[in-house]
């Protein structure tokens, strides 16, 4: 009998906890509908048509903001529309519902690439390698993203240095 009380707390304490934990995994899950939208998303963007595609992946975000497969697949879209910086962003998206998403960092450093971020791509695949202890196919299409760019030229203001042209000026006459 005097053991009642204590057991009685113990016993409430393990219901709350247990219930807290059964709560917390319906949380995980995308909801059906968005996967579905995902799944017309896929279908339109392997046809080509990228638009409708990309409506269909902003609905399937709009049934479940949680979706960040979505936020990849329009930030992929826009990297083949040539829109870094809004790939950039949809990809940050995605990291932001999960950091370790290894595409996710992947597309970023591409697009980081086509902007002209190399050294930011390069943080990028080193984050990479500290996630995929092996050797990942993210890890393989950064690195030869990046060895790409490298080999590219630099445009800018300064690489191209006008020479001035004598005898093609005209001569400055003064008027009073």
């Amino acid at each position: 009998m005097r053991f009642s009380p204590a057991v009685i707390a113990i016993s409430l304490v393990f219901a709350t906890v247990s219930s807290a934990g059964f709560s917390q995994s319906a949380d995980i899950e995308i909801k059906q509908r968005s996967v579905e939208y995902m799944q017309l998303g896929t279908a339109a963007q392997k046809r080509g048509e990228l638009d409708l595609a990309a409506d269909l992946y902003e609905t399937s975000l709009a049934v479940d903001p949680r979706n960040g497969s979505a936020y990849i697949a329009l930030a992929q879209i826009a990297r083949a529309q040539k829109l870094p910086g809004k790939a950039i962003r949809l990809y940050r998206e995605a990291l932001i519902l999960d950091p370790n998403n290894l595409d996710a960092l992947s597309g970023q450093g591409e697009a980081l690439i086509q902007r002209g971020a190399v050294e930011k791509a390069k943080i990028n695949l080193s984050r990479i390698e500290t996630l995929c202890r092996t050797r990942c196919d993210q890890i393989d299409r950064l690195a030869s993203a990046i060895k790409l760019s490298e080999k590219k030229p630099v445009l800018s203001a300064e690489a191209v240095t006008p020479k001035p042209q004598v005898g093609d000026e005209k001569p400055v006459t003064e008027t009073p």
